[in-house]
């Protein structure tokens, strides 16, 4: 998957705030909707999402480059910033990926405009609470083992951050744990309403897993299944809560193959 993708990169005012995108690609457009630890800049899963989409990718408002806005207080303020963002670029029913914490801001979005998103893939999802286990706890981990606890592969977390990340990579970390507790931290990294609100959403859905997720366990697809029940659910083996970053051929593989299905 080598990384020969044009990004165009852009600031864009939205709720008071200039909020970072960076886009690339041609053909049906998906919104990929980053983590609660932000989003490095190049991504093996980008570039190939890339050739088979117009791929967008804000970082979300307090995250990375783009401004904080004051006011935000919950996670459903950060998808109606996202739908307004889509609405701005004219692409109200783009595909929505959600990468764990960007799959509860994806959800939250399918659930304010049921019709709207073309596909909703949602990868080990946060927003609904985990019928056994639990979310795991960043509050009680440091900034690296809480990105490591993301990887069943050590290696392939090394591979993207180093044995030991930068000090720029710390701060990042730090700044974007700042603002999920702003955010996602009453009740911690769920809704007590999401799971109510997903029944009318009528995009098809698939619901990915690494196996191996030590941060949303796989039991917690049991809540989102009841929450959806037309939702299609795959498991990948030998993976952990980043699957863009640990397995990312596969996820490019599903997320197309997927989208060609409408």
């Amino acid at each position: 998957m080598a990384d020969a993708i044009a990004w165009q990169e852009s600031l864009l005012p939205i709720a008071g705030v200039q909020l970072r995108l960076r886009r690339a690609g041609k053909g049906p457009p998906l919104l990929v909707l980053h983590r609660d630890t932000g989003t490095l800049e190049q991504l093996p899963a980008y570039a190939e999402l890339a050739r088979h989409f117009e791929l967008l990718l804000p970082e979300h408002p307090g995250y990375g480059q783009s401004e904080r806005p004051t006011w935000m207080r919950s996670v459903r303020d950060l998808a109606a910033v996202h739908r307004w963002l889509l609405a701005e670029l004219g692409l109200p029913k783009a595909a929505l990926l959600g990468l764990g914490f960007g799959g509860w801001v994806a959800a939250e979005m399918a659930s304010m405009a049921p019709l709207d998103p073309a596909q909703l893939i949602l990868a080990g999802p946060m927003g609904i609470k985990p019928p056994e286990g639990a979310i795991l706890d960043q509050a009680l981990v440091s900034h690296i083992d809480y990105a490591r606890a993301g990887f069943h592969d050590q290696a392939a977390f090394e591979a993207l951050y180093g044995a030991d990340p930068s000090t720029d990579q710390l701060v990042e970390w730090d700044i974007c744990r700042e603002m999920n507790y702003r955010i996602a931290w009453k009740p911690y990294m769920h809704s007590l309403t999401l799971a109510h609100l997903l029944g009318g959403v009528r995009a098809p859905t698939l619901l990915l897993w690494g196996a191996e997720d030590r941060v949303v366990p796989p039991a917690a697809a049991a809540g989102w299944q009841r929450a959806m029940p037309r939702a299609q659910r795959e498991t990948i083996p030998g993976c952990g809560h980043c699957i863009e970053m640990e397995k990312p051929a596969e996820l490019v593989r599903l997320v197309t193959t997927f989208a060609q299905r409408g």
